[in-house]
C-alpha cells in the first residue's frame, strides 16, 4: 500500500530552539498512526505542519507521492486535511451550527441559508450522538461538549486525512467510545488519521502504528500492540515504575481546611456537603455535566451560589470574592488553562507571579525583580521546560503551561488547592512530576480537592473520593477498596433515578 502523505526529513526551529529534527512519517489510507511523546517532544508542531499552520524549515511533505507546500490552513483543508487541535478552536459568541459550518456557511442569493445550516449541523451532531440544540452559543457549553463540536466540524468536512490532537482529554468513557466508533468507520472508508494521546491504554484500542517522538527526534515507529511500559521507555528514555505514586501514609485529616455546607444553585448544585482535611487528597468524580467544575468555581468565588456556605479553617468565605479566596490560601487550577488559567501573551514569570503581585508590591509598585527571581526558583522546582522565564507562556507545551499554573499557587503558599482536570493534555512523565508535587504539598500540610475524568488517576491519587451527578453528591467511596465500576455504577444509577423523578 502506498502512503497518502509522507513527511521526509522535516525539521522546524523557533529562534534558537530546534523543535523537530529530520523526521520521517508516512500516513496510510484506512490506518491510524498514533503519535506519542512527552510535552515538548514536537507532536503539536508536526501536526501543525500538516495543517498548514507552520511550514517546515527543512525536508519535504508529499501528497500521493507529489511534493506539496502547505502555507496556510485553507490550502490544507482544500486538499482534504482536517485538524482537531488540542487547544479548543471554537468561537464562543457563535452558535453550535455556526461553529460547525464556519467558513462553509450555506448561502442563498448572498444570504446565509439558516435552515440549511441548522439541518447540516444537526446531521453532524447526530453522527457523533451529541444531542445539543444547534442554536446554543458554544460559549455556554463545557469543555467536553466544545470538544465534541470541534469533532463534528472536522467530520463534516469529509476529510481524507484527519488529525486529532488529544481529542479524548476532556471526554467521558461513553463519549470516547462514540469517537472510537466513528474513527473505525472512517478507517473502513479509507481515511488516514493521526491520533495524539497521552492515555497509552488507548493506543492498542484504536491505533495501527505508533510513532514515538522525544525532544524533537523520531525515536521509533512500532506496532500499536507494543506494551505500555516499552512505549513509556521510548518516550522518556527511562522506565516509570509507579504511574500513581500517592504516598499511602495518610492516617486521616489532622484538621479540616475546607468545609462546604449545603451549597446550592438551582439544578446546577444541590445541597453539596464535603470536607478537605490537612494533608489529604479528596477526589471528585462524575459524568460530564454532573456539576464538578461548577462546584469548584463556586468555592473559589468565580461563580455565584444561592444557598449554603464555604468555610476555610472554619471561617466563612465571602460569596463571589476570588480575591478573598486567594488571600485565605485557596488556589485554583482550572480545567481550561488556555482561557481561564493563563495570560498567554505574558511571560512565564508574570504568569507564575500573578497571585502574589499585590502581596509582594513595595509602596504600591510591583517588585518585578523579586517576582522574576521567585518565578525562576519555582519554575526550576517544577522542572518547567522553557528558554527562560521571560519567554511568553504561549510558546510552552501544554504540560509546561500547566506546571506554570501549579507554580503560581505554590508560590502563593496555597493551603487549599482545587485541581480541575490537572493532568488533561499532560504526558506520562510530566503527570508523575505533578503527582509528586501533590505529594509534596500535602506532606507540608495542604489539602487538595481534585476533579478528574481519569478514573485510574482518581483511584490512584485520592485518599477519599466523592461521586457527583446532576448537581448532587451521590456518595463517598474509599479509593483503596473501590473500583472504576463502583464509581460509574453509583454515578449512572443516581443519574437515572434523578432523571426518572423529573419525568
Amino acid at each position: 500500500m502506498s502512503p497518502i502523505m509522507s513527511l521526509r526529513g522535516v525539521g522546524k526551529s523557533f529562534g534558537p530552539v530546534n523543535v523537530l529534527r529530520d523526521v520521517d512519517i508516512d500516513l496510510y489510507p484506512g490506518q491510524v498512526l498514533v503519535l506519542v511523546g512527552e510535552n515538548g517532544a514536537g507532536k503539536s508542531t508536526l501536526i501543525k505542519m500538516i495543517a498548514g499552520i507552520h511550514e517546515p524549515d527543512t525536508g519535504r511533505i508529499l501528497l500521493e507521492g507529489q511534493p506539496i507546500r502547505l502555507s496556510n490552513v485553507r490550502q490544507s483543508e482544500a486538499l482534504g486535511i482536517a485538524t482537531i487541535h488540542q487547544e479548543l478552536n471554537v468561537v464562543g459568541q457563535l452558535s453550535v451550527a455556526e461553529n460547525i459550518l464556519m467558513g462553509r456557511l450555506p448561502n442563498r442569493h448572498g444570504l446565509v441559508n439558516k435552515a440549511a445550516m441548522r439541518s447540516i449541523a444537526r446531521q453532524a451532531l447526530d453522527r457523533i450522538g451529541l444531542g445539543l440544540d444547534v442554536d446554543t452559543l458554544v460559549g455556554e457549553l463545557g469543555v467536553a461538549q466544545q470538544q465534541l463540536v470541534e469533532i463534528a466540524r472536522a467530520l463534516n468536512q469529509d476529510a481524507r486525512i484527519l488529525i486529532l490532537d488529544e481529542p479524548t482529554a476532556a471526554l467521558t468513557g461513553g463519549e470516547i467510545e462514540v469517537l472510537f466508533t466513528i474513527m473505525r468507520e472512517l478507517k473502513r472508508r479509507g481515511v488516514a488519521m493521526v491520533f495524539i494521546s497521552h492515555h497509552l491504554e488507548e493506543v492498542a484500542r484504536i491505533g495501527d502504528r505508533v510513532a514515538v517522538l522525544r525532544d524533537g527526534d523520531l525515536i521509533d515507529t512500532v506496532p500499536a500492540q507494543t506494551g505500555e511500559d516499552e512505549l513509556v521507555r521510548l518516550m522518556v528514555g527511562r522506565s516509570i515504575e509507579n504511574h500513581y505514586p500517592r504516598r499511602r501514609d495518610y492516617g486521616g485529616p489532622q484538621e479540616t481546611l475546607l468545609r462546604v455546607e449545603g451549597l446550592g444553585r438551582g439544578h446546577v448544585l444541590r445541597d453539596i456537603n464535603l470536607t478537605v482535611g490537612r494533608g489529604e487528597v479528596v477526589g471528585l468524580a462524575g459524568l460530564v455535566g454532573a456539576g464538578r467544575t461548577e462546584l469548584v468555581r463556586a468555592i473559589t468565588g468565580a461563580d455565584p451560589y444561592t444557598t449554603g456556605h464555604v468555610l476555610v479553617r472554619d471561617l466563612p468565605l465571602a460569596k463571589g470574592s476570588v480575591a478573598q479566596a486567594i488571600a485565605r490560601g485557596v488556589g485554583h487550577v482550572p480545567e481550561d488553562r488556555k482561557n481561564q488559567g493563563l495570560v498567554l501573551d505574558s511571560s512565564v514569570s508574570d504568569n507564575i507571579g500573578y497571585a502574589t503581585l499585590y502581596r509582594t508590591a513595595r509602596f504600591g509598585l510591583a517588585d518585578r525583580a523579586g517576582q522574576r527571581r521567585r518565578a525562576t526558583a519555582m519554575a526550576d522546582r517544577l522542572n518547567v521546560k522553557m528558554a527562560g522565564v521571560d519567554q511568553p507562556v504561549r510558546d510552552l507545551s501544554g504540560g509546561n503551561q500547566q506546571k506554570c499554573v501549579f507554580a503560581r499557587w505554590a508560590l502563593a503558599d496555597s493551603n487549599v488547592l482545587l485541581l480541575d482536570e490537572p493532568t488533561r493534555g499532560v504526558d506520562v512523565g510530566a503527570r508523575v512530576e505533578i503527582y509528586e508535587f501533590i505529594n509534596e504539598i500535602t506532606a507540608d500540610g495542604a489539602g487538595v480537592l481534585m476533579v478528574s475524568s481519569d478514573l485510574p488517576e482518581l483511584l490512584g491519587m485520592s485518599d477519599r473520593l466523592y461521586v457527583m451527578n446532576n448537581g448532587a453528591i451521590a456518595g463517598e467511596l474509599d479509593p483503596a477498596t473501590a473500583s472504576q465500576d463502583d464509581i460509574m455504577n453509583l454515578a449512572v444509577r443516581q443519574a437515572a433515578v434523578v432523571e426518572g423523578d423529573q419525568r
